[in-house]
């Protein structure tokens, strides 16, 4: 297995990096397919940060999907022992929910899992109402937290909804965006409580 550690705003040792690859021989235990790993690991430099001063987000590359997970610590060695106990987590979701029968976790329909959230998202409505709002530029922001925006783009090829559920327990995510293989629409599966899973779904021709 090909380990590859990388570093922003810090610097990366060859003992750190020795460490980094001697411990991720844990992982071929759960995933032997595994062919190589990436290591990013990002410091940060506000003081204010320092329980979370280190962002460590760990890579597998195989001959199955991608599996990611990241964590944040006070040093590298506590980042690093996080991030691969999230990671060895979601791979044995991953292999217990394929011993899961698909008849009987299928996900919930569009509406009822559309019916299900109203309430909540009518509560969160009634409750930011009286909230302050402000412009960051072109997003309107509620509320006075900083705006903090990430953007990430991947490739990817149409699914099963089956294998998107898969790929969610190994991005250890609780939702999954997708373009779905049989109706060609952008997807969306999500976590609801143990193994029940609620889907979401786009139809791009609704508003012609």
């Amino acid at each position: 297995m090909e380990v590859v550690v990388t570093g922003r705003h810090c610097e990366i040792t060859e003992r750190y990096r020795e460490h980094v690859a001697e411990k991720l021989t844990r992982l071929e235990k759960h995933d032997h397919r595994i062919m190589r790993m990436h290591v990013e690991v990002e410091c940060e430099t506000n003081p204010r940060q320092h329980d979370r001063a280190v962002r460590l987000e760990l890579t597998a590359h195989s001959k199955g999907p991608v599996i990611r997970a990241e964590a944040a610590a006070e040093d590298k060695m506590a980042a690093l022992d996080l991030a691969l106990d999230k990671m060895a987590a979601q791979m044995r979701r991953a292999a217990d929910r394929r011993r899961v029968h698909r008849g009987n976790k299928a996900p919930v329909s569009v509406g009822q899992a559309l019916a299900d959230t109203e309430p909540l998202l009518a509560d969160a409505e009634e409750e930011t109402s009286e909230t302050l709002e402000r412009q960051a530029g072109p997003i309107a922001v509620t509320g006075d937290g900083p705006l903090v925006v990430r953007e990430k783009a991947h490739q990817a090829s149409p699914m099963t909804l089956d294998q998107a559920l898969y790929e969610m327990e190994l991005v250890g995510h609780d939702f999954y965006l997708f373009v779905d293989k049989e109706s060609e629409r952008p997807s969306v599966v999500y976590r609801r409580h143990g193994y029940d899973y609620g889907v979401i779904s786009l139809d791009l021709g609704a508003g012609d």
